[in-house]
């Protein structure tokens, strides 16, 4: 299905500290009517970390990982590790059909978008058809209906949060040990939208983006980066 929305913007955020990247996510939310299209973005992390579901509880989150920092998403989901994953956000506007879509529909989705990025490197990787019991609460320990699957691992899920400001996927990657560069993997994932939903890239820059850049840097400030948020259950 081609959509009409074809502009699309890219942001390549680069490396962040855990507190800044769920800020620009949930900035990048707020925003997205006002930008007016799709973004993908593009990020990494300054340290090793984990983040967990915006519903989960944070007693029960730091018994399972020793990972830390712990940060609390925007989003739902599990607990996921970010020591060496490949992190990636959707946000859609509004008026996008993409926000649309039902919750499972735009989770399988976004996950055949991965299946067929994959495929383009030459990585075979499929999207579950059914369940395999997780562990509660680890989005990597056993997998769920169309989750991305490796030769039977587990190797991408993501997390939603759809509101009246649009719709925000957060996506983690566990790269599969092969070898293949990042690069090219996020090449891909853009070379697919394209072919798919007629998407036309153009660079979202944040060094001019100042209204974007303002948002994330006070909800970094004055929320994500604070006890009382990230343990608020």
């Amino acid at each position: 299905m081609i959509s009409v929305h074809s502009n699309w913007s890219l942001l390549q955020s680069g490396p962040g500290e855990p507190a800044w990247n769920m800020a620009l996510d949930e900035a990048l939310l707020e925003l997205s009517a006002t930008h007016g299209k799709p973004v993908l973005r593009f990020y990494s992390w300054t340290e090793p970390a984990a983040s967990f579901g915006y519903s989960q509880h944070y007693a029960d989150v730091e018994k399972v990982t020793h990972l830390r920092p712990l940060i609390r998403r925007p989003t739902g989901g599990g607990i996921v590790p970010h020591d060496a994953d490949w992190t990636y956000s959707l946000i859609f506007p509004p008026h996008h059909e993409w926000f649309e879509l039902k919750a499972v529909e735009s989770y399988r989705r976004t996950h055949q978008w991965l299946c067929d990025t994959f495929a383009r490197v030459d990585v075979p990787t499929e999207v579950a058809s059914c369940c395999r019991k997780e562990v509660p609460g680890q989005c990597f320990l056993g997998w769920e209906q169309f989750d991305l699957l490796w030769f039977g691992k587990k190797i991408a899920g993501a997390a939603q949060r759809r509101n009246k400001f649009g719709l925000l996927i957060q996506g983690s990657v566990q790269p599969p040990p092969i070898m293949l560069a990042k690069v090219d993997w996020q090449k891909a994932m853009c070379d697919v939208a394209h072919e798919q939903w007629n998407a036309s890239w153009s660079e979202l820059n944040l060094e001019t983006a100042g209204e974007l850049r303002e948002r994330a840097t006070l909800l970094q400030n004055e929320k994500f980066s604070h006890d009382t948020f990230n343990r608020r259950r």
